[in-house]
């Protein structure tokens, strides 16, 4: 038949150890462990490995890839796992999309599919929430299958949010709505160094928290004013501008060579959370500190986005820099930077205010300070 052929069989060494598979189907090799020491189970999975392979090469690998293993791929290769696989706190049990699709291969997947799980996972959930916590992690999955070639290019579609007068009812949330610049300055100033720089860089780069905190120093290209974001919320790569005021502090951080933003402990922020979480107690202090209550991590985002808006910067260009255009020609161009891009953020103009933070002469100094705070101190006393 022009393939080496020895169907699989099982053994296993002594009598209580787990089964092991070996065998070639249509030449390809198999020698792994069952995980299991129950022969009915074990005869199971040998079977499930023989038709699978047999499959994999007649159809090709398209053919027997599931979901679950392409999340494991995507979370091993630096995904985000948050609302993939995650371990209920109250139960202890395992949720999340992985938890839901399980072994359900990925080319049978329908967009009725995508839409059940979101209703079942998220049950009266607005559309924000689901596509935040469903759609978009589903799709980033899809996304490292196609770049694998597990499954076809697919547009898959979202829920939109509803339009009218229902939505000037919803409950203001922090975060949700743009500031001034110099309403955030004010604010940032009551901030300790290591926060502090960090806020400062979302309101100039439009990055997501997570992004932020998952910044290496090799990914930072100071002399030509650009960084790359190696795994964002869609799954892909995309290059961001470096404004100038950042220059100094990219500069000073950059002599790092692993995540270039630290705590005041000078500890790498953890990569578990994807809305700005890990600030939170920085944040906190700061409302107390400044009275501002309308300020947190992602007010940043939506305040660059807006500011681009006024300042007449295209909308493609905008949504170029934001990571919201996922191209062929974003793609390829991840890490070559783009001048229009660059002149769009460096039209954000910032009060003198910005530039005389303690900390912005000489951050690695400051970074692991806390502040003595005043009314009339806005950052410039050392504890």
């Amino acid at each position: 038949m022009g393939f080496n052929a020895m169907p699989l069989i099982k053994f296993r060494r002594g009598d209580k150890g787990n089964w092991i598979i070996r065998g070639t189907v249509r030449g390809q090799s198999v020698y792994e462990s069952t995980g299991t020491s129950d022969e009915q189970a074990a005869e199971a999975i040998r079977v499930q490995a023989e038709v699978r392979l047999l499959n994999e090469s007649v159809y090709g690998k398209k053919a027997v890839v599931t979901f679950q293993e392409a999340a494991e791929s995507f979370v091993s290769s630096g995904g985000s796992d948050r609302f993939i696989f995650e371990i209920r706190k109250k139960t202890q049990k395992p949720v999340g999309l992985a938890v839901h699709f399980r072994n359900k291969l990925l080319h049978t997947i329908t967009q009725r599919d995508l839409d059940e799980a979101a209703r079942k996972l998220y049950p009266g959930c607005l559309p924000e929430t689901l596509v935040r916590q469903c759609y978009a992690p589903f799709i980033a999955v899809w996304n490292h299958a196609v770049r694998n070639q597990w499954a076809e290019p697919r547009q898959w579609s979202r829920p939109k949010k509803a339009k009218g007068t229902a939505i000037l009812n919803k409950k203001y949330r922090s975060g949700s709505h743009p500031v001034s610049y110099d309403h955030a300055m004010s604010f940032i100033a009551g901030m300790s160094p290591a926060p502090a720089m960090v806020m400062t860089t979302l309101f100039l780069t439009g990055m997501r928290p997570i992004e932020l905190f998952a910044l290496q120093s090799k990914d930072v290209d100071i002399s030509n004013r650009w960084l790359v974001v190696q795994s964002s919320k869609i799954g892909e790569k995309r290059g961001v501008p470096i404004h100038d005021y950042l220059v100094p502090l990219f500069t000073a951080l950059k002599v790092r060579t692993g995540q270039m933003f630290l705590t005041h402990k000078r500890e790498p922020y953890p990569l578990t959370e994807e809305y700005g979480g890990q600030l939170a107690t920085a944040i906190t202090g700061a409302r107390k500190r400044t009275g501002i209550k309308d300020i947190s991590p992602y007010t940043a985002r939506h305040s660059f986005s807006t500011q681009l808006v006024i300042n007449g910067v295209h909308p493609y260009i905008k949504d170029q820099i934001l990571g919201h255009v996922a191209d062929d020609m974003s793609r390829l161009y991840t890490t070559v930077p783009q001048q229009p891009l660059i002149e769009a953020v460096n039209s954000i103009k910032l009060a003198a205010g910005w530039s005389e933070f303690i900390w912005y002469s000489d951050p690695i100094k400051w970074e692991g300070r806390l502040i003595s705070w005043s009314k009339k101190s806005h950052a410039t006393k050392a504890a």
